[in-house]
């Protein structure tokens, strides 16, 4: 058992793992979605039993109290490394003014195969934003506002940014560069029942010249195309704050030979029905992010540099520097 565990000791295990490890960083850069989990998870085993049993088998490291700590802590942060990759979760969200968050709503959703968190019990509406900019359209605070309902009835509002999250049930909520303008339309077949959505312009002012999207109406095979002239102060010489409750939009519909503009309250008639173009809101782009290991990796790595200084105390202070270890010409001068 012992031939065992020094074999799984040796550097050279260790430098295969390392290299193991490298490369899977270098396939997960960026997250593809067709990159097992498993590049990672995997080195991150093998480093992990390589350091484990270098801990049981290397007195040098084993019979010292401050290394020891710091080893432990440093195998600590290796399996939290490789749990949070199998539970974690990252996905992008587009939620409107108004709307109420549904896991529905989430895109581009990577997780791995041990995610269980609870999901079905964020709730939170979001509300108005306002993002400011320097000159040159430099991008500074997001202010994002959360209403998030309590336990006892109360609704609690939270001012989110790209550095502030939203925390509910670990799920964390960033705000991105992504979010834009969404007219509120109402479709009104000839047949049927009428049908009210939203439908999200692209980024902006990222997009600011391809404010145009596409929607075909149920029951239809036509797509009706739309673009919409947007005022909303926009400037590059002079700071500038994005602010929905500041901008006007036209709608400019397109079905078929007929191209008609609607004012918000206005509607029009097309071959299949009728579309009223309800108000104009702002929609806001989420980054939505889970690892239920982050407050374990803090706890440990501080316990791991408290033990590798401890270490290093114990080295630099093997010599006491008093005068009691003075000779009896050191006070200078000979005898």
């Amino acid at each position: 058992m012992v031939r065992i565990l020094q074999a799984l000791a040796s550097l050279k295990l260790t430098l295969a793992g390392m290299v193991l490890l490298g490369i899977g960083a270098a396939l997960s850069y960026g997250n593809p979605v067709e990159t097992s989990i498993w590049v990672l998870v995997a080195p991150m085993a093998l480093l992990a039993l390589n350091l484990a049993a270098a801990i049981l088998t290397n007195p040098r490291i084993n019979r010292q109290p401050g290394l020891l700590v710091f080893h432990v802590g440093l195998l600590g942060l290796v399996l939290l490394a490789g749990i949070g990759r199998l539970t974690h979760l990252d996905a992008h969200l587009e939620i409107a003014q108004g709307q109420s968050f549904r896991p529905e709503l989430m895109m581009d959703v990577r997780k791995g195969p041990w995610h269980a968190g609870a999901l079905d019990k964020v709730a939170f509406t979001q509300g108005r934003f306002t993002v400011d900019y320097a000159p040159q359209l430099r991008r500074g605070l997001t202010h994002s506002q959360v209403f998030v309902p309590q336990p006892d009835g109360t609704v609690l509002e939270l001012d989110v940014g790209d550095d502030r999250p939203l925390v509910l049930e670990r799920y964390r909520f960033y705000t991105t560069h992504n979010k834009g303008f969404a007219p509120l339309l109402t479709w009104i077949p000839h047949e049927g029942e009428a049908v009210t959505g939203l439908v999200h312009m692209p980024s902006y002012p990222l997009f600011e010249y391809k404010q145009d999207n596409r929607w075909t109406p149920p029951g239809t095979e036509e797509d009706i195309k739309f673009w919409l002239q947007l005022d909303t102060g926009l400037t590059l010489e002079d700071s500038w704050v994005l602010d929905g409750r500041n901008s006007r939009g036209v709608l400019v519909v397109t079905s078929g030979d007929q191209r008609i503009e609607l004012k918000p309250g206005e509607e029009a008639q097309l071959p299949h029905g009728r579309l009223r173009f309800e108000r104009l809101t702002t929609w806001m782009g989420y980054r939505v992010f889970y690892d239920p290991t982050i407050q374990w990796l803090f706890f440990v790595s501080v316990a791991g540099v408290f033990g590798l200084g401890h270490f290093f105390w114990k080295r630099l202070s093997l010599v006491a520097w008093t005068d009691d270890d003075k000779g009896p010409d050191s006070k200078g001068g000979t005898a």
